[in-house]
């Protein structure tokens, strides 16, 4: 996905421009596959950070070559139909980053009462179809979700947001100062033999926090007009697979399975069982009597949720890091 997401953004820009922030374990994968991309510029986190100082890192790095570059980031675990539409959505979002102090979050129009993702709340219209945003909300529950449906100025908040270099610079260094100086420190070390070992030994100390936390939500609170954070709506196909849920859906949206059973096994026996996802490669798998499960085995782990509660895998997540059990994550 890593591959298409590149592919996707290579229409844009040269491989050149494209910086990866990934772990240590997934680095030389990344290498082979996007082998036109300086391998300077596939940067392994010491230690999983969260997206704040990882496009903040970035941020900093690009701010000692070009302060008014536009920075986009965008998330690899997307599915996106409609590249063409796709494309010029980002256009015009580089647009309005490039106007100033300004945030473009692209947005999602809901389909449904989605308990997974975040939303943002529009206000009034800003340019052409871009919108002023009020507020972002993080996953709610069932209820609010189905409320903010309704309402019919919310959207989902799709991960993937462009701005200035300085502008998320500036942002860093306001709502998040401690972090902001150790990146900068860090980046002051890019290119030269110090890097390796500064990276190693500050990132660590960063703040573990999403920008979403760290910066948009701060922002928008100084209001509508003073926040300078606008959304633009997406209206392309688009599906996150960054939960067991999403990647079900859009399984079985392309394959239609029977029952809407998703399994991979190497031998399957369903008497029945509905809407379950279960990944036990080399294992006979039986499902009987049961609906709407995850059943997630891996060599050292099993997961077992159910596709409402999809999204709270990110809480095991958390407690593992907390307990440093991190071969497990």
């Amino acid at each position: 996905m890593i591959q298409q997401t590149v592919a996707r953004l290579l229409p844009m820009a040269p491989a050149k421009q494209f910086w990866i922030v990934t772990n240590e374990d997934l680095r030389p994968a990344i290498l082979k596959q996007l082998s036109k991309l300086p391998k300077t510029q596939v940067l392994a986190e010491p230690l999983g950070r969260n997206t704040a100082p990882a496009i903040g890192l970035a941020a900093f790095l690009l701010l000692r070559e070009n302060p008014e570059a536009v920075i986009g980031m965008f998330p690899s675990d997307h599915v996106i139909a409609d590249e063409q539409n796709y494309r010029s959505t980002i256009e015009r979002g580089i647009e309005i980053a490039a106007e100033g102090e300004n945030i473009v979050v692209l947005g999602i129009r809901p389909n449904r009462p989605e308990t997974g993702y975040g939303y943002i709340e529009a206000g009034s219209f800003f340019k052409g179809e871009a919108l002023h945003v009020r507020r972002f909300t993080e996953k709610p529950n069932a209820e609010k979700a189905a409320t903010f449906v309704a309402a019919g100025n919310y959207f989902w908040n799709s991960g993937m947001f462009l701005w200035s270099a300085q502008t998320l610079a500036n942002a860093m260094r306001e709502h998040l100062p401690k972090t902001a100086s150790l990146l900068e420190e860090i980046a002051a070390a890019f290119g030269t033999s110090k890097f390796a070992s500064a990276f190693r030994r500050l990132y660590p100390k960063c703040e573990n926090i999403s920008v979403d936390y760290a910066v948009l939500e701060p922002r928008s609170a100084k209001g509508e007009e003073a926040g300078q954070i606008f959304c633009l709506p997406a209206d392309f196909d688009w599906n996150d697979l960054g939960s067991w849920t999403a990647l079900h859906e859009h399984q079985t949206a392309k394959s239609t399975p029977a029952e809407g059973n998703i399994i991979n096994a190497a031998g399957v026996f369903v008497l029945n069982a509905h809407g379950n996802y279960v990944h036990a490669p080399g294992k006979f798998v039986a499902t009987v009597g049961v609906s709407d499960l995850v059943v997630v085995e891996t060599d050292d782990a099993l997961l077992i949720t159910t596709l409402q509660q999809a999204q709270d895998v990110g809480k095991v997540v958390k407690h593992l890091d907390e307990k440093k059990m991190h071969k497990l994550t």
